[in-house]
């Protein structure tokens, strides 16, 4: 992992700034999410966190899943994942060798430092189709990992010691 700085820095937080604008089109009643990828300063894919075909809840249901509860606690298509199926969809061929930009937003849609890489679908996700780096904005910086490298994290993460 590398934190960017300079022109590198101010180029990334010019696509982290557009995954923000993506993320005001999620529906998630718990936090919204928003996703780019780009080849060649080209956006090959965007995507927002949302429930599948966009449909709308009056709770999140995630508060009624029992805590041992084995699979992804969430009831939304992951913002990643949106935008992983929307490049495939819409340009194929550009996808390997890509990037993903991520970011979530609080309530009042301002950005949110990330976390610690977490989410094992989306690693092994972007992973399976090439991308090369994903991006977060982290309190360190804009934070660039080698896709092997987050989707490693993501498993460590998870694992209890």
């Amino acid at each position: 992992m590398k934190v960017l700085i300079g022109k590198e820095s101010e180029s990334a937080m010019h696509f982290i700034d557009i995954a923000a604008d993506v993320a005001l089109g999620s529906g998630c009643l718990r936090s919204r999410c928003g996703s780019i990828i780009v080849n060649d300063n080209e956006i090959i894919g965007r995507g927002f966190n949302s429930l599948p075909m966009n449909k709308v809840l009056e709770h999140c249901i995630k508060d009624e899943l029992p805590i041992d509860f084995k699979s992804d606690r969430t009831c939304c298509v992951h913002a990643e994942q949106r935008a992983v199926m929307n490049a495939l969809a819409t340009n194929p061929k550009k996808v390997e060798g890509s990037t993903l930009y991520f970011i979530r937003l609080d309530k009042e849609g301002n950005k949110l430092n990330a976390e610690d890489p977490y989410c094992t679908i989306c690693s092994k996700m972007a992973l399976d189709v090439g991308i090369s780096e994903f991006v977060l904005l982290r309190e360190e910086g804009i934070t660039v990992y080698d896709i092997e490298e987050y989707n490693r994290f993501s498993f460590g993460f998870r694992t209890l010691l």
